[in-house]
C-alpha cells in the first residue's frame, strides 16, 4: 500500500479583505508567499468564481477530444505551441515528450497584442494572436475570456498586497516595477486550459511516481491564477479518485507536501519573475500532479486552468547570482527583457523548429 501523503491546506484570504487594498494581510502574504511559504495562496468566496469555473472546466474534455486534424489546426509551432494546441511537445523531466496532457493557450484579454511583425517574430512566444476553434467549439473564447479576466482581476488585488509586504520588509522598491504594476502594464497574459488525459489513453507508463500526471517546474511568469482541478471518467465530473492525486509542492527544506484548496477558491502561486524582481522576499516553488495510482481510476481526465500573469515582453529582469533559476541562460550582463527570457526557457522544454 502506498503510504498517504502529508497533507497540507494552503493560506486563504478572504476576497472581501483582499478587495480593502488598506487592510494589512502582511501576516498571510508572508506565511504563503514568504520565504518559509508554499509560494501559493488560496483567495475565498470570490464571486462569480464557482460557474465560471464550472462552465469551462467542462470543455476541457470537449477540446481534448476534438478530431486529430482539427487540433492539428489549432496548433502554433512557431510560438513553441504557446499559443492554441499543444499536446506531446513539451519535455518532462526525463526528457520524454509529455503525452499525459493536452493545453490549450490564449491571451483572454487582447487577442492580438500587437500588430507589429518585428516584435512578433522576436518575442513569439508572448506575441502572437490567439487561435480559437471557433468553428469547432465555439463557446470556448466567451468561458475563457470571461474566468482569464476575472482571475487577473482578483491576481491584481493579491499584487496590491504583495507590493505592500514587500515594501514593510525594509528593502525598498522592487528591482524593476511593482508587482500589481507589472501586471497592469503588460500585453502578455497567457491562459492555459489544461486536460489531463486517462492513463488508459495515454503511450508512457505513470508508474507510482509524484509527478507521474505532470513533470517537476516552477513557473517562470510573475503570478499564477490556479482554479482546483476537476476530475471526470467519460466527461462526467466525479470526486478526487484517491487521496494521492493532486498538486504537490517542494518546500524550501525539501519536503515534498500534497496542497489542498476548496473547489470554490482560487489560487495563486508565485513565479520565477516576482521572486527575482523581489529579490528573494516572494518565493517560488517548484511543483507537480500526481496521478490516480488505483488501475481501477485507469480512466479518469482531470481538467483544470491557470492564468500565467506575466511581464510585458519589454520589461528588463536584472538577474541577481542568489536566484537559481536557469542560470545557464542568462548572459554575463544578467540582463535579459522577458521576452528573451521566456524564449530561452522555452527552447529548455520544447522543440526547435527544423
Amino acid at each position: 500500500m502506498q503510504t498517504p501523503p502529508r497533507s497540507v491546506r494552503t493560506v486563504s484570504i478572504p476576497f472581501s479583505d483582499l478587495k480593502e487594498r488598506d487592510r494589512d494581510l502582511s501576516g498571510k502574504i508572508e506565511e504563503g508567499l514568504g520565504p518559509n511559504g508554499l509560494g501559493i495562496i488560496s483567495i475565498a468566496d470570490v464571486p462569480g468564481f464557482p460557474v465560471l469555473r464550472k462552465t469551462l472546466l467542462r470543455l476541457g474534455p470537449r477540446i481534448g477530444n476534438l478530431p486529430e486534424d482539427v487540433k492539428k489546426g489549432l496548433e502554433d509551432p512557431d510560438s513553441r505551441y504557446n499559443f492554441g494546441w499543444s499536446h506531446g511537445k513539451q519535455k518532462l523531466e526525463s526528457g520524454k515528450l509529455d503525452t499525459f496532457k493536452g493545453s490549450f493557450f490564449a491571451n483572454p484579454i487582447l487577442d492580438v497584442p500587437t500588430t507589429d511583425d518585428v516584435l512578433v517574430r522576436r518575442y513569439p512566444s508572448c506575441c502572437r494572436p490567439n487561435i480559437w476553434p471557433a468553428g469547432h467549439l465555439p463557446e470556448l473564447e466567451t468561458a475563457f475570456k470571461a474566468l482569464g479576466k476575472l482571475m487577473l482581476q482578483v491576481g491584481l488585488m493579491l499584487a496590491h498586497h504583495c507590493d505592500r509586504y514587500i515594501m514593510q520588509q525594509g528593502v525598498g522598491q522592487y528591482n524593476g516595477e511593482s508587482l500589481e504594476q507589472t501586471i497592469v502594464n503588460s500585453r502578455c497574459h497567457k491562459g492555459r486550459l489544461l486536460y489531463y488525459f486517462p492513463r488508459q489513453f495515454s503511450n508512457q507508463k505513470q508508474g507510482g511516481s509524484v509527478s507521474s500526471w505532470c513533470g517537476w517546474h516552477t513557473d517562470y511568469a510573475s503570478l499564477t491564477g490556479l482554479t482546483c482541478a476537476s476530475f471526470m471518467t467519460n466527461s462526467v465530473e466525479i470526486p478526487c479518485p484517491d487521496s494521492v492525486t493532486g498538486l504537490y509542492i517542494k518546500t524550501r527544506d525539501g519536503q515534498v507536501v500534497k496542497v489542498t484548496f476548496e473547489g470554490d477558491e482560487l489560487a495563486y502561486q508565485i513565479g520565477e519573475t516576482t521572486e527575482i524582481l523581489s529579490r528573494g522576499c516572494l518565493c517560488a516553488t517548484p511543483h507537480c500532479v500526481q496521478a490516480p495510482s488505483s488501475e481501477n481510476a485507469s480512466n479518469v481526465a482531470r481538467s483544470t486552468f491557470a492564468l500565467f500573469m506575466q511581464p510585458d515582453w519589454d520589461v528588463k529582469l536584472k538577474f541577481p547570482s542568489e536566484i537559481p533559476y536557469h542560470q545557464e541562460l542568462i548572459p554575463s550582463n544578467r540582463t535579459l527583457t522577458f521576452g528573451e527570457y521566456s524564449g530561452r526557457v522555452l527552447n529548455k522544454y520544447y522543440p526547435r523548429k527544423t
